[in-house]
């Protein structure tokens, strides 16, 4: 099997079954040899880690919510999400590199070839989830692979197979998306009426995710943006029409200098 006859792999997250573990984060760390990014807590009940960055690829976000419950009284629940690299199908910090060191595997992943990439940091501010991030020692970033090396292998990313809830799916996108579909079916069916799906399909604004999501609320809820957009996508249609704009002008100023000779 070719490269290109190869489906395009990733991540169905299911927070409904996420208890916040953190097996992910560390299995993330062992395999990858992610450096150690403190114990330092935030304020944030349990989440010492607070985002992703380029020495945490995998976080557990720890969401306290209030909610009401019986006799208009109010409750505690708690909502726990694995974030990651989205592996977008427009990827902005891919268009953006200079150097060729961002690249699409013959999985549709996006990885960082860390022996070319030069710290210039252009991807950083173009990722629409504020995952890219520079090393403090080196000044390269560092994200998510989708554990390139163990796809090439034929073995699931380090963090699916260390999830003990398999709160973290992996597989052929389209097969991971029929099993959201159904699994949302099912929450709604419990009355989870919030439950909802995230960058499951290829009309958001980054064409599609190679890692998409279930939630119980609002992306907002979790950290995440509610319209994610790759402002890079039409950045060749723009520069056509900037420069089909500049020769309009130009030939309009050329001809106002003819007409006035006469």
């Amino acid at each position: 099997m070719t490269g290109a006859e190869l489906p395009r792999v990733g991540f169905f997250t299911d927070t409904s079954l996420c208890i916040g573990c953190k097996a992910c984060e560390v299995a993330c760390k062992e395999w990858n040899g992610v450096p150690e990014d403190g114990l330092d807590f935030l304020g944030m009940s349990m989440d010492n880690t607070g985002g992703l960055g380029a020495d945490t690829w995998r976080h557990v976000a720890f969401v306290e919510q209030r909610v009401q419950v019986q006799d208009a009284a109010e409750g505690l629940r708690w909502l726990m999400s694995s974030d990651v690299c989205k592996h977008c199908t427009h990827a902005a910090c891919l268009e953006v590199c200079p150097t060729g060191a961002l690249f699409r595997t013959e999985f549709g992943t996006v990885v960082v070839q860390e022996d070319v990439c030069n710290g210039c940091g252009y991807c950083v501010p173009a990722c629409p989830f504020g995952v890219l991030d520079r090393r403090e020692d080196d000044g390269r970033v560092w994200k998510c692979t989708l554990c390139y090396d163990r796809l090439r292998g034929d073995q699931e990313p380090a963090c699916a197979k260390a999830c003990p809830t398999d709160s973290i799916q992996f597989g052929p996108l389209e097969d991971l998306r029929a099993h959201a579909e159904q699994r949302l079916e099912v929450l709604h069916e419990r009355g989870e009426a919030s439950a909802r799906l995230y960058l499951e399909g290829p009309d958001d604004g980054i064409g599609g995710a190679g890692a998409f999501f279930l939630l119980l609320d609002e992306p907002e809820v979790y950290g995440l943006p509610p319209d994610p957009v790759d402002a890079t996508h039409h950045l060749g249609e723009t520069w056509l029409a900037t420069a089909g704009a500049a020769l309009a002008m130009v030939a309009g100023v050329a001809g106002a200098l003819l007409w006035g000779r006469r």
